[in-house]
């Protein structure tokens, strides 16, 4: 298996280079944001005004981590389910984000988006929450500390293991896989 690694924040050329199906590793600066988070952003971006984070080139965890137990970075770090994002995502790549991390299917607006503005949608292991979050090794809140588990935290990952589900390419590793399991 050919497991490729990537490194936060990404450009044009990283995104570009990988494809449905491929298995990557992230390292670098990986920012957290459900629902909550999500329509403040999007709020921020129709209004104009600054935005407490740096979307170009960022990766977006969609997770709400659990408190950290003492001795331990963060809690469990598991995915939550993308769908819910799915109405401000598109407005999110068109800002500058690049990749967002989550579990489950996405819309054809946001699988639509990735091509136009050449992001990509991975995705980790629903329910391994406590063996992702041994790959954070720092968390911070940044941004709207009064969403407790849903502010935006700012992660540095090592290895973080995804699976690169829809690419800028259009493909959807979910529906190739259903297409694949008919034959």
């Amino acid at each position: 298996m050919n497991i490729k690694t990537i490194n936060a924040p990404l450009n044009d050329q990283d995104v570009l280079s990988l494809k449905a199906g491929d298995n990557v590793l992230v390292n670098g600066v990986v920012y957290t944001a459900r629902d909550a988070a999500h329509k403040k952003l999007v709020a921020l971006i129709d209004s104009g005004a600054p935005l407490p984070i740096e979307l170009k080139g960022q990766i977006i965890y969609y997770v709400g981590p659990t408190p950290a137990k003492p001795g331990q970075v963060i809690g469990s770090a598991g995915p939550t389910t993308s769908g819910r994002m799915d109405a401000y995502t598109p407005k999110m790549l068109e800002h500058g984000m690049k990749a967002c991390i989550g579990k489950g299917l996405r819309s054809q607006a946001v699988i639509e988006a990735l091509q136009k503005y050449k992001g990509v949608y991975l995705a980790a292991v629903g329910g391994a929450g406590a063996l992702l979050s041994k790959k954070i090794k720092k968390c911070e809140v940044v941004a709207y500390p009064e969403l407790g588990a849903e502010a935006i935290h700012r992660l540095e990952v090592e290895e973080f293991p995804a699976t690169v589900i829809n690419d800028a390419y259009g493909n959807d590793l979910y529906s190739e896989g259903a297409r694949s399991y008919a034959r």
